[in-house]
């Protein structure tokens, strides 16, 4: 079980740095190449909303596990408002924000994601050495 739930935590952190990366560095690929606009998968709009897909239920199994290891409430209160920031941002982002709004907002609700997977990691980690 151990080790289903490190694999858990780390591609969820995985998978927030994909969204990160994709939200930084598509605009300029695109820019340079935009040829892609037409053909990538990866700069359609949906991409955040498959990587949803992906992310909400590896982080829930997560966090949820992680939790009753270390009852660590700040964990799963970080982590979840990131993946809530991704999932309005996915659905509302571009409407709502704009751009360059949505950009930030992806980034920042990643970022979250992924530090609140890494305290997962670490306060599990911990809590089995004490045990």
């Amino acid at each position: 079980m151990k080790v289903l739930l490190n694999t858990a935590d780390r591609l969820a952190i995985t998978l927030s740095t994909v969204c990160m990366i994709h939200c930084l560095v598509l605009p300029i690929i695109l820019i340079l190449l935009p040829t892609l606009t037409s053909t990538a998968f990866f700069s359609d709009e949906r991409f955040h909303t498959w990587l949803l897909y992906v992310v909400i239920p590896i982080s829930a199994f997560a966090l949820v596990s992680g939790y009753f290891h270390h009852r660590n409430l700040f964990v799963v209160l970080v982590t979840s408002i990131g993946m809530s920031i991704l999932v309005l941002t996915a659905f509302l982002g571009h409407a709502v924000l704009g751009d360059k709004g949505e950009v930030i907002a992806s980034v920042f609700g990643s970022v979250l994601v992924a530090y609140g997977h890494i305290k997962n990691f670490k306060s599990r980690k911990q809590r089995s050495q004490c045990q």
